[in-house]
């Protein structure tokens, strides 16, 4: 069955527009192009960068950040860690990424091209619970800004924003900072943050959400002066739709005048999936709690602040369908961009060579009973609607214990595959684990896998309720109880590949992947 695409082909499309865990995006205009980029958290490598000609069909194009730094805080995983709602902005013929690490603080990237080269991470603010940094180059005075929100379960408060006068080639800032926009005093407001700041007609504006991300909205601020004071307005909120908690992203401007602003939506398992809306400037959104406004214009988004399900396509040159890429034959034994390790990658994880595969050595670790553990772990997206992912395995080890695998992998997780039994034979194995790092068990009886190869599946259905099966001979067979996906903290399940060993000395072979395929089911 075909990839199910947000276009619809008859001028229209369906949201969410880019439907898997593409968290916090940012987006960018730059000529013709559209540019987004998202939370990576702990994976590697990170800070992804997609490309539309539409707003509506995306590819994967690259990334931004090969490791994350400090490199040797990230040598194990630390999945709701690194990479915070990053901003995306083009300024002095650069493209500059600005984030919030909430245990070390705001980092830069930048590059001349959007496939690079990328700098490597520059430290702009140290500090703990610094997060969602969007920088602003008011190209009116040449003067350059900083914006940032709080975690409060690193730094003890939230519902704020802080502004800074920064340096213009945005290595450091040139005051200790301001709260700008103060929450707290704004009636039935909370958990305010992901701020991204613009200049739009002689306003300086501050998109920023609150009410947190499963059911909160969209604010709007603006002031004459970068540090306020600022009026606010809600500007999206749910309604009678079903898009839960619709904020945190950003807003562009089409060559033929046309706003569109991307945002995420909260889908549990699925991790935050990104919808586009349209926008408009008028006497948009409710002003709850504050004083009435000075007049002039406020975003509407979507349908009259409501979020669309199906809308009428932006006004730009029709393009053919696309989604960012999910099947891999491993050519060389290079796997595709929509592939991240679960922490800073070591060389002689992944094997290059002339054939098609991904060969995986088999990595010895105390924790090869805990997927959740390691870093070496090849991981993409779960679908966000109804799939089926397929992979062909040989296990090419000789160790016994050694072990590799398809693993749906979150909180909680379960895998199938094949393992290298203490006499030699190899056996398909299916387990799985609970939440709360409870160790892994059975979820079906061991089988003989008799020439040590196997095809695996995972149908993800509805919810994200799992249900796996294999062939090792006889025919495709089911295995074990449906398992429900569950996400981290802040990130969504993810799909892996994985090669293991139990702790000792020496090289303990090798497992290979061929053929990675995810067919929808979606409709």
């Amino acid at each position: 069955m075909a990839p199910a695409f947000a276009d619809l082909g008859d001028g229209t499309y369906r949201n969410p527009v880019l439907d898997a865990d593409w968290s916090d995006p940012d987006l960018l205009c730059v000529g013709d192009d559209f540019y987004l980029t998202a939370s990576s958290f702990g994976r590697v490598p990170g800070l992804p960068l997609l490309h539309s000609r539409d707003l509506v069909n995306w590819t994967l194009v690259g990334h931004a950040l090969q490791l994350l730094e400090p490199a040797g805080e990230f040598r194990k995983p630390r999945h709701d860690c690194g990479v915070w709602a990053p901003s995306l902005r083009h300024h002095d013929d650069r493209f500059w990424i600005f984030w919030g690490d909430p245990d070390h603080g705001i980092f830069q990237v930048n590059a001349p091209e959007i496939r690079g080269p990328w700098t490597r991470p520059h430290l702009v603010k140290e500090g703990k619970g610094l997060i969602d940094a969007c920088p602003l180059w008011d190209e009116e005075t040449g003067e350059a800004y900083l914006v940032h929100a709080w975690a409060k379960s690193r730094a003890g408060v939230n519902n704020r924003l802080t502004g800074h006068r920064m340096r213009p080639d945005g290595t450091g800032l040139l005051d200790e900072g301001k709260v700008i926009i103060d929450a707290d005093r704004i009636p039935g407001w909370f958990t305010l943050e992901g701020p991204k700041a613009y200049r739009h007609d002689g306003w300086f504006w501050i998109f920023a959400p609150a009410g947190g991300v499963k059911t909160g909205w969209q604010g709007a601020f603006r002031s004459r002066g970068f540090f306020g004071p600022y009026e606010e307005r809600v500007v999206l909120e749910q309604g009678d739709t079903e898009v839960n908690g619709p904020h945190q992203g950003g807003w562009v401007r089409t060559r033929a005048g046309e706003y569109w602003f991307a945002h995420f939506q909260q889908r549990g398992p699925y991790g935050r999936v990104v919808h586009l809306q349209p926008m408009r400037w008028g006497d948009g959104g409710t002003s709850r709690g504050s004083e009435a406004d000075s007049g002039g214009s406020w975003p509407v988004l979507g349908d009259e602040g409501a979020p669309v399900a199906v809308h009428r396509k932006p006004r730009l040159p029709p393009q053919p369908p696309s989604a960012p890429a999910t099947d891999d034959d491993f050519p060389g034994g290079r796997f595709g961009r929509q592939w991240q390790w679960t922490a800073n990658p070591q060389d002689g994880w992944a094997t290059q060579h002339s054939g098609d595969g991904l060969r995986l050595s088999c990595v010895r670790t105390v924790d090869v009973c805990d997927l959740r553990k390691l870093p070496n772990v090849l991981t993409q997206r779960l679908p966000g609607t109804p799939a089926t992912v397929e992979v062909e395995l040989r296990l090419d080890s000789e160790q016994p214990g050694a072990r590799a695998g398809l693993a749906v992998l979150g909180d909680a997780f379960s895998w199938i595959g094949l393992q290298r039994e203490a006499d030699g034979s190899v056996r398909l194995v299916h387990r799985f684990a609970e939440p709360v790092a409870e160790p892994e068990r059975d979820a079906a009886h061991p089988r003989e896998a008799p020439e040590g190869r196997a095809r695996l599946w995972i149908e993800s259905g509805a919810g994200a309720r799992c249900r796996f099966s294999y062939d090792v001979g006889g025919g495709r067979t089911p295995s074990g109880q449906v398992f429900a996906a569950t996400p981290w903290r802040w990130v969504g399940a993810l799909l892996g590949l994985f090669a293991l060993a139990p702790a000792g000395g020496g090289h303990a072979g090798a497992a290979s992947f061929t053929r990675f395929r995810i067919t929808s089911s979606f409709r």
